[in-house]
């Protein structure tokens, strides 16, 4: 390997290696401190590095917390959208749900305080919340399209009313109605919210 390509790769793994310490650094904040806003100071020192290098990477405080929900849904694989002809829209729909309930179950706490926050004060975390779920909402609309295309939809159900139901039972808050408030497993709690997609919308 050339020298430059060498000296470039590695440039390129320590500023992901970077990246990535910040980011468990700010899970490791919300985890410990979830009732206390997220300090950029206290991020960087946990991670090991300046302040200014926290905005380097991610820009702004609300980069930082957009970097944060698009690690939650990557970790989660729930951002990837089926290739045409890939699966069944059904299939697709179902299997999105269990992969979503994987992930809200690892990083319960992490999205609980990030929820909370939220509502208390949506710059709390950099308006991050809402545009994962505007990003939610329009992979609801896009299932309940393609439901409707297949013809899998039920009977006398819109497709913009399925995205609503879709919404109501496949995100976040409903998942820790049952696995926080019911005090459900995580395998329970992805078969009922299967059922509840499967009753309402198939």
């Amino acid at each position: 390997m050339a020298p430059r390509s060498y000296q470039k790769r590695r440039r390129a793994e320590a500023e992901e290696e970077t990246r990535r310490r910040i980011l468990d650094a700010v899970y490791q904040q919300l985890r410990e401190k979830p009732a206390e806003p997220v300090s950029v100071e206290r991020v960087a020192g946990a991670a090991g590095v300046s302040r200014s290098t926290v905005y380097l990477v991610f820009g702004s405080r609300a980069g930082l917390f957009d970097a944060v929900g698009d690690d939650l849904r990557g970790r989660g694989g729930f951002n990837r959208m089926p290739a045409d002809g890939e699966a069944d829209a059904r299939t697709s729909l179902l299997e999105s749900v269990r992969a979503s309930v994987s992930i809200f179950a690892e990083h319960r706490d992490v999205l609980r305080a990030l929820y909370s926050m939220s509502q208390l004060d949506g710059d709390a975390v950099g308006g991050a919340i809402e545009r994962m779920a505007a990003d939610r909402a329009a992979g609801m609309a896009w299932h309940a399209q393609r439901l409707a295309d297949q013809d899998v939809l039920r009977a006398g159900l819109s497709v913009a009313d399925a995205a609503h139901l879709l919404w109501a039972v496949t995100g976040f808050e409903f998942f820790d109605q049952l696995y926080a408030g019911r005090g459900l497993p995580a395998d329970a709690v992805a078969e009922l919210m299967v059922a509840a997609v499967e009753h309402l919308v198939l």
